[in-house]
């Protein structure tokens, strides 16, 4: 099995898996470059799953049906174009296709009703699509949820397997690890991994999938109780957080303005 990025906009990607005949997309907000890649591969599309409703993740879908029908599965309580199969949390998705299965997690913050896929019993590494919930070394912007949402989302993923293979939507993670850097300079994990994404970067190359282990040490967003970052809050705040879902409110407030 092969899971390619297939780049959108500016700074999306749009995940395809793979098996050199059949093929399942991630987020398609166009239609272009998955229609591109499996003609170019001599793929038949077997599905779509949609994290959440924004437009960069669901423009392309009603143009890839007309072009095949084919499940669309996507969080019941979001408007999906042509979404086919309604998904709530704990749900699980089957894509005999390409011998996949995987559980749904409902993880609100970046939408009301956002959605993450993770495929953690097949050969191999386990696999999380979170969409525009966890990026490396950051997370999604609060457009709909709270940041008690949020973080309780973020510690629901991080509770999964650290071999975990992480497959955000967008390539922010340079942006995000300046950030990082600035929150918690004495992590020595920051400098390796920034140096390997810039290398990646230079070669045109994503920074992604990332691991679950990466993120957790290096993602500020997953260590709001560590020392350092607490430290780094009440000095940029003026005051210490009274929790963590200050610590977490202050950290993203930061980051927006970053």
């Amino acid at each position: 099995m092969h899971i390619v990025a297939l780049h959108a906009f500016r700074d999306n990607y749009i995940w395809m898996i793979h098996n050199a005949h059949h093929a399942l997309v991630v987020d398609p907000g166009d239609a272009g470059p998955v229609l591109a890649a499996c003609q170019a591969q001599g793929l038949e599309l077997a599905g779509i799953l949609v994290t959440h409703h924004h437009a960069d993740h669901t423009g392309g879908i009603v143009e890839l049906l007309a072009d095949a029908r084919v499940p669309v599965w996507g969080p019941a309580s979001e408007a999906i174009p042509g979404m086919s199969h309604p998904l709530r949390d704990g749900d699980r998705v089957a894509v005999p296709e390409l011998g996949l299965d995987f559980e749904v997690l409902h993880v609100p913050g970046h939408t009301l009703g956002h959605i993450a896929y993770y495929a953690g019993g097949g050969p191999g590494e386990p696999l999380l699509f979170c969409g525009d919930t966890l990026f490396s070394a950051g997370c999604g912007r609060l457009f709909e949820g709270t940041p008690a949402q949020m973080l309780a989302s973020l510690d629901r993923l991080s509770r999964l397997p650290a071999a975990t293979r992480v497959y955000c939507t967008h390539e922010y993670t340079l942006g995000n690890l300046q950030f990082a850097r600035r929150v918690e300079p004495g992590n020595p994990s920051m400098q390796a991994y920034a140096q390997w994404c810039s290398r990646q970067r230079a070669e045109q190359l994503p920074t992604l999938p990332s691991t679950l282990g990466q993120e957790l040490r290096v993602n500020p967003f997953l260590r709001v109780g560590e020392p350092e970052v607490l430290a780094s809050l009440a000095a940029h705040a003026g005051h210490a957080p009274a929790d963590r879902v200050e610590a977490f409110t202050l950290l993203r407030q930061w980051k927006n303005d970053f």
